[in-house]
């Protein structure tokens, strides 16, 4: 079994103020977004140019905070939200959603895309080989924090959180997410992006491409405490997670934004095999 390296969850203490490393991954994370745009604003069939690139930077900062932690709210703690209104300003005590989070990003493109006359797929388009990168950061947040660990495995890879009350080696599923949704979709989707594609495309790939490795991750991730032991947590077909159940129209919509290309892709796969 490996132990956790258990880091101290504050990255940076200067008196009283106390900066945890969950903030500052999503610090990195705009920073990365920041350094991917302004590579892909300099192609010449790019949506988005250079002077606005921060103000699509700060819509999508606003996007990712609020519709976090309101999809969390609202797909993973609505009953404690309702008894409880106060728990939506609560940032500091955990719960954001990557859903939520992903509707919180295409409001705002949205609203970018009407201020400056820009079609609204182009925009997502220009944004989604930004998003795993966030992921990567976040995931790695979570495993420092020892969140969203995964279940109980006696594979010798298993790993002991010490923040675990039941003290059980444990998939360590952040690390997956990490890898899967974080590296590997990166570099799916950054190089799918590299040539001029129709609109929509880039984004139906990513969210094919995340919908696919979450589902497969939620397998061995544990549930959120608030549903621990509640058979509602495995809600269609009964097996499938809430996580899961999100995933399925994240597909569906990235197969029909990339109908017309997903014919010559195949092919192009079949060919290669």
């Amino acid at each position: 079994m490996i132990m956790h390296p258990d880091i101290n969850p504050v990255a940076i203490s200067l008196g009283p103020l106390s900066i945890y490393w969950y903030s500052l991954m999503y610090l990195i994370a705009f920073g990365c977004a920041w350094v991917i745009a302004m590579r892909a604003c300099k192609r010449p069939w790019s949506p988005i140019k250079r002077h606005q690139v921060e103000d699509l930077i700060v819509y999508g900062a606003w996007g990712v905070i609020l519709g976090g932690r309101l999809g969390y709210m609202f797909f993973y703690s609505f009953d404690r939200w309702i008894e409880d209104p106060s728990m939506l300003i609560r940032l500091w005590e955990g719960g954001m959603s990557f859903h939520g989070g992903l509707i919180g990003v295409i409001v705002a493109i949205y609203l970018f895309a009407r201020k400056h006359q820009i079609p609204f797929l182009a925009v997502g388009d220009f944004v989604a080989p930004m998003v795993p990168t966030g992921l990567f950061f976040g995931r790695m947040g979570n495993f420092i924090g020892q969140e969203l660990y995964g279940r109980a495995t006696n594979g010798p890879w298993a790993m002991l959180f010490p923040s675990d009350p039941l003290q059980l080696g444990r998939h360590p599923s952040q690390l997956y997410e990490a890898f899967l949704e974080g590296i590997v979709l990166f570099f799916i989707v950054y190089f799918f992006a590299r040539k001029p594609r129709l609109f929509g495309e880039v984004g139906g790939l990513f969210l094919i491409g995340y919908g696919v490795f979450r589902f497969i991750i939620e397998f061995v991730r544990e549930p959120d405490a608030q549903f621990a032991g509640q058979t509602a947590v495995f809600e269609i077909f009964g097996w499938m997670t809430r996580g899961q159940t999100l995933c399925v129209p994240m597909v569906l919509l990235g197969l029909w934004l990339m109908r017309k290309s997903l014919p010559s892709i195949v092919t192009l796969l079949k060919f290669r095999a």
